[in-house]
């Protein structure tokens, strides 16, 4: 992510000095905008952890994706890599901080330097930092790490860093970035959050390919210690990682063995965790963290389920149209079916209730438009008039709602008279169109258990005439068919930042809408939209960067590119009941980086109060 200084600073170096490179002093923080960050240099560790965890044990969680993974890296586009490889095995040049907005401390770097016209940015390595064979992380490797990623990485790293002009090695402990302009504010964030991989073990090897299975060499706190190619893969604690005492890592890291099991069906993963198979599981379902760990493990609290991280923006998820298809081009057509769709009915009968609707792409935060446009946002919207839709200047978007008793008469009213006018008339049991070729489409499926949100869909939908088949294949199938844009919908989640970036390119940008690297999975191209997300990546303040995404919020919501699904009230997890958990807890992420192990079996809620110690009890995450 990106920093600007403040035009006011920009237009005095720019008169006094011809806007020449000039250094401001090496920082051991980053934030967006250059405001303080919230731990000061000399600080001992985050508050988020127990710094003084007890190392030893071991962890075994489920993977984030599903399907089995056919290569180790996660730093490209085919197939599926292991995406704990990236901090585990691979330490950053800084880390992210969990409690703060987008920060970033040194980590590989001890010091970052931006330059004072916003065009470079330096990093001071430090001295001690080693891979795991003892060699030295210099400052090629860095700069080999960055030309790999572009070159043979995904196409994320090409869109991330297209204001890199070069990067210079200036000694083999300091290495520069230089950059096209200095719009870019997030960009030196998003550099500071590199791995480094080491020059000597990979110039010999072809990172494209990554089809084996073969242990990389890493600089990480974990060594990989076992592959079960395909299905799980078991990290070993680097007892002399080099970075263990720096304040960044401090009470972090504590397990001796952690484990990633891969699942090819979500409702497997599930049982083999109540069967005690793992310890825990980051739960994407609503319906099955709602009702799918029912059990006399979980009424004694050996087996915990938990919203975490209340306070952390969630993902946004709903059903994706994809654009090239003729039938999804008229908006009319997208809004009817978006009207069909009974979230308060789901909720009720599926989710006891639990969720919140979607409406916003940046929901749960203050980026979401929820009011009518200000002064400042008119003032972007204007020059776009004509080119999006008139409701972004005169209504608040709100999505559909019934009331909750599955009769949406209303609704199907309402959708009906919109397909009237977009062309497509009643014909016997179906809506036609002038060729006489029915309204029908296909819902493509990589998971198990999600017929169960999608059938009463279906129902609404074929009561007025419309064809819904769900089609479920496996998930090496969908991963190909979503890369191709073979589908006609999906259901997809976006990452939300309370600083977005230039990742929005990736998520909605016209130049990368077909590209089978990209999460352009709507195959948006819209110039109106690519304009919005540009002003909001080059915004130089906060208050210009909400205002824009204000802007694109409204856009993308009257635009009817999707039917938004709903969040959590925080990051939905289940637990065999053995961990510590620090008693502050982080407020972006569930961090289990940060947990140890207090018990090799799981404990009820008495015995955990017998022993919880320097952690959270199980009541206090909930």
């Amino acid at each position: 992510m990106r920093f600007v200084f403040s035009s006011l600073i920009v237009a005095t170096l720019a008169l006094v000095s011809g806007f020449q490179s000039l250094s401001a002093a090496p920082l051991h923080a980053l934030t967006v905008y250059g405001e303080a960050p919230r731990y000061p240099a000399n600080f001992q560790h985050f508050d988020y952890v127990n710094a003084d965890a007890p190392k030893g044990g071991s962890m075994r969680r489920s993977a984030l994706e599903i399907g089995q993974f056919d290569h180790i890296m996660p730093y490209l586009d085919k197939g599926t890599g292991v995406s704990q490889v990236n901090g585990l095995l691979y330490s950053p040049l800084a880390v992210r901080s969990l409690d703060e907005p987008y920060t970033v401390y040194g980590l590989v770097a001890q010091k970052m330097e931006r330059g004072a016209d916003g065009m470079s940015l330096r990093f001071i390595l430090n001295p001690k930092a080693r891979f795991a064979d003892g060699t030295p992380i210099t400052a090629d490797d860095v700069r080999y790490t960055y030309n790999l990623l572009m070159t043979q990485g995904s196409l994320s790293y090409r869109t991330e860093f297209e204001d890199v002009k070069g990067v210079e090695v200036e000694s083999p402990t300091q290495v520069r970035f230089d950059f096209k302009s200095n719009q870019n504010r997030t960009l030196p964030l998003d550099l500071a959050s590199l791995p480094v991989f080491p020059e000597h073990w990979w110039k010999t090897r072809d990172f494209a390919d990554a089809g084996n299975f073969e242990i990389p060499l890493g600089s990480g706190p974990y060594r990989i210690a076992k592959v079960d190619a395909g299905r799980s893969i078991t990290f070993e604690r680097n007892t002399d990682w080099w970075a263990k005492d720096l304040p960044v890592t401090r009470g972090m890291y504590n397990f001796d063995h952690f484990s990633v099991e891969y699942f090819g069906d979500i409702d497997v993963a599930r049982q083999v965790l109540r069967g005690g198979g793992y310890d825990y599981n980051r739960e994407f379902s609503a319906t099955g963290y709602s009702i799918g760990y029912d059990s006399d493990a979980l009424t004694e609290g050996r087996l915990q389920r938990a919203h975490l991280a209340k306070g952390s923006v969630q993902s946004s998820q709903g059903f994706v149209f994809n654009l090239d298809r003729a039938k999804f081009q008229d908006r009319r057509v997208r809004q009817a079916l978006a009207m069909l769709w009974d979230f308060e009915w789901t909720n009720k009968q599926m989710m006891r209730n639990v969720y919140i609707r979607q409406s916003s792409y940046f929901s749960n935060s203050d980026l979401a438009a929820t009011q009518l446009p200000t002064e400042s946002e008119l003032k972007i919207l204007e020059p776009l008039r004509g080119q999006i839709p008139p409701e972004v200047f005169t209504t608040v978007f709100q999505t559909p709602k019934t009331d909750g008793t599955g009769f949406i008469r209303d609704k199907q009213l309402q959708a009906l008279q919109l397909l009237e006018e977009a062309g497509w008339m009643p014909k016997g049991d179906h809506l036609v169109n002038a060729d006489g070729e029915p309204l029908s489409f296909t819902f493509l499926n990589g998971q198990s258990g999600f017929e169960k949100i999608l059938l009463p869909y279906k129902r609404n939908l074929a009561q007025i005439g419309i064809d819904f088949e769900i089609r479920r294949i496996d998930s090496a199938q969908y991963l190909n068919r979503v890369m191709a844009r073979d589908y006609d919908m999906i259901v997809t989640g976006y990452g939300v930042s309370t600083s977005p970036g230039v990742e929005l390119y990736n998520n909605f940008g016209s130049k990368v809408a077909k590209d089978p690297g990209s999460s352009n999975y709507m195959v948006l191209q819209d110039p109106a939209i690519d304009t919005l997300i540009n002003g909001l990546a080059t915004a130089d303040n906060k208050p210009t960067m909400i205002d824009y995404a204000h802007a694109l919020d409204r856009v993308m919501q009257w635009g009817y590119y999707w039917i938004p699904n709903y969040y959590p009230p925080g990051s939905s997890t289940v637990w065999w009941n053995r961990f510590g958990i620090p008693k502050v807890q982080a407020r972006n992420s569930e961090a289990i980086d940060t947990w140890w192990e207090i018990s090799p079996q799981a404990l009820t809620n008495e015995q955990f109060a017998k022993q919880r110690g320097a952690s959270a009890s199980p009541s206090e995450v909930k």
